[in-house]
């Protein structure tokens, strides 16, 4: 059991999140969108919405310091264990909170407001359970994997000697599962569901996060033509004229 959770069911969700992408892109390439509901409501996605994308971006920086940037490069750094994880609890929880709290607004305003409700999958539904969880446990284990640290309550754990170096083992294709099989449960739920989230990525809405509007940059402009309403003139025409016209 523990070989399949920490080496084999990594790579099957993975791989699931590159082909499913993939699959996506070249068979639903019309469905690749948020479904946009704001032209049904907009009070209540003003507020949930920039607190839901904002507190995640918080997290999925945070993500990358705790399981990217070795303890080892922080330390050569002059950062100490206890400031590290004095700036976890207080950029983590904040933006953690944020999140969590834009999101059932978002979720709130789905299932109140009877047309986003009715364009809303059974795919995004759970998403969104899952992704609910997924926040809910990393609020947990930031809490409480610094308190451990810090040993102010429980044993001693440090997440950056165990559940980092496995997250990074596995893009070297040589994962440790023992690393996660000393991990607290808080820890091992977190990353189940995590690697489930990724799993269900190419199948709900969360495919928006790759459609970043970049040709907006290079596409050509936009010519506007101005209709004559002069009488005599046909629908959307207008004369050829030599030269400068005459202003006024």
């Amino acid at each position: 059991m523990s070989t399949f959770l920490w080496v084999i069911f990594p790579y099957i969700c993975l791989a699931i999140f590159v082909v499913g992408h993939v699959w996506r892109y070249r068979y639903d390439k019309f469905g690749w969108t948020t479904r946009s509901s704001q032209l049904y409501e907009s009070k209540l996605l003003r507020i949930g919405s920039p607190l839901f994308h904002f507190g995640i971006l918080g997290v999925v920086v945070g993500h990358f310091l705790g399981l990217v940037v070795p303890m080892s490069l922080t330390e050569r750094l002059g950062v100490s264990q206890e400031l590290y994880h004095f700036v976890a609890l207080a950029g983590g929880i904040p933006a953690g909170v944020a999140a969590l709290v834009g999101l059932a607004i978002l979720v709130y305003r789905r299932r109140t407001v009877g047309p986003v409700f009715s364009a809303t999958t059974v795919n995004d539904k759970v998403m969104y359970l899952v992704l609910a969880a997924v926040i809910v446990l990393g609020i947990w284990n930031t809490i409480a994997g610094s308190m451990l640290n810090l040993g102010i309550a429980g044993d001693h754990y440090n997440y950056r000697e165990g559940v980092s170096p496995w997250f990074r083992s596995i893009f070297w294709f040589q994962p440790d599962p023992q690393l996660m099989a000393g991990a607290p449960l808080g820890f091992q739920l977190h990353a189940v569901l995590a690697f489930v989230l990724f799993a269900m990525w190419p199948f709900t809405r969360l495919v928006h996060v790759f459609s970043a509007p970049l040709g907006y940059f290079v596409r050509p402009y936009i010519v506007y033509r101005s209709r004559d309403d002069r009488p005599g003139a046909s629908p959307g025409t207008r004369p050829q004229k030599r030269g400068w016209e005459k202003v006024g």
